[in-house]
């Protein structure tokens, strides 16, 4: 499966600012291709690449003020292997978190999933958030947290994973955030998953069911949003004036399609409702 993802920012810092960016996709991720510039007026900015356990790739640079233009392309080849695996797995994403307070849902975790365990537990507690959230763009707030949705009812991807990484943890299942590329997702943004670890392996659990769960390429993982935010800087104000984010399957070169056989458009598998039971790995 050939992908590509893109992504545009029109940035306006006030003064002279130290910028993180994560918006290239993950160490791990096969890549035919890959273009990320950082451009000031006809200056052309070259960061320092900083990679995490994890495979993140952060591109840090002092951005100067007055404009800056970031402009990524990459073109994916073929699956990521299963994500990496580590004894610390099961230290670090057990903790409650900021966005992901395991500790103040433990009690509601106990008693609603009582009994659950493994891919059954999984299930449930993503057909809970699905059921229990309203996809509402616009209305969320940066800060908010699993607790602040469980609340309201209402968020956008990012907080429906933090709610099932909250409710995973409270049940002693790690589970961890992971921001990503989504092809076929609208609308159309950079995208936020919980994966669960079980048996050994890292899982994607999306409550949201926005996007194909196969054909996501994966940016960063962390712990929640905090540790996968696309940009975080220190120093000056920084103004984002324009962002703009797409991904798309390339569809397989093929022989003549009978029109009316569904299976033989390329991008009927995003159309089509993946069961909760059926666990597939982030590539």
């Amino acid at each position: 499966m050939q992908r590509i993802v893109t992504a545009e920012l029109d940035l306006d810092l006030a003064g002279t600012a130290d910028l993180i960016f994560s918006l290239t996709t993950a160490r791990q991720v096969p890549l035919a291709s890959e273009i990320l510039t950082f451009t000031r007026d006809d200056l052309v900015h070259t960061p320092t690449e900083i990679i995490d356990q994890d495979g993140t790739r952060l591109h840090r640079l002092t951005g100067e003020p007055g404009p800056l233009r970031v402009r990524y392309e990459a073109i994916v080849e073929g699956q990521t292997g299963p994500a990496r695996t580590s004894e610390l797995d099961s230290i670090i994403y057990l903790r409650p978190s900021r966005y992901c307070q395991s500790d103040e849902v433990f009690s509601q975790a106990r008693h609603q999933f009582a009994g659950l365990a493994g891919a059954e537990l999984i299930a449930a507690v993503t057909r809970f958030v699905e059921q229990s959230v309203t996809y509402t763009p616009g209305l969320s707030l940066g800060t908010d947290s699993a607790v602040t949705t469980l609340m309201t009812g209402q968020g956008v991807c990012r907080d429906y994973a933090h709610v099932v990484i909250a409710l995973l943890r409270a049940m002693d299942v790690p589970a961890r955030y992971a921001a990503c590329y989504a092809p076929g997702l609208t609308p159309m943004d950079f995208h936020a998953v919980a994966e669960a670890y079980l048996d050994g392996a890292w899982y994607v659990i999306d409550a949201t069911r926005l996007a194909d769960r196969r054909s996501l390429v994966r940016i960063a993982t962390g712990r929640d949003a905090a540790d996968c935010a696309f940009l975080s800087f220190h120093g000056a104000q920084v103004g984002l004036d324009r962002l703009h984010v797409d991904a798309w399957v390339v569809p397989d070169v093929a022989g003549p399609a009978n029109a009316d056989d569904p299976s033989a458009d390329p991008f009927a598998q995003a159309s089509v409702p993946d069961d909760y039971l059926e666990l597939v790995q982030l590539g």
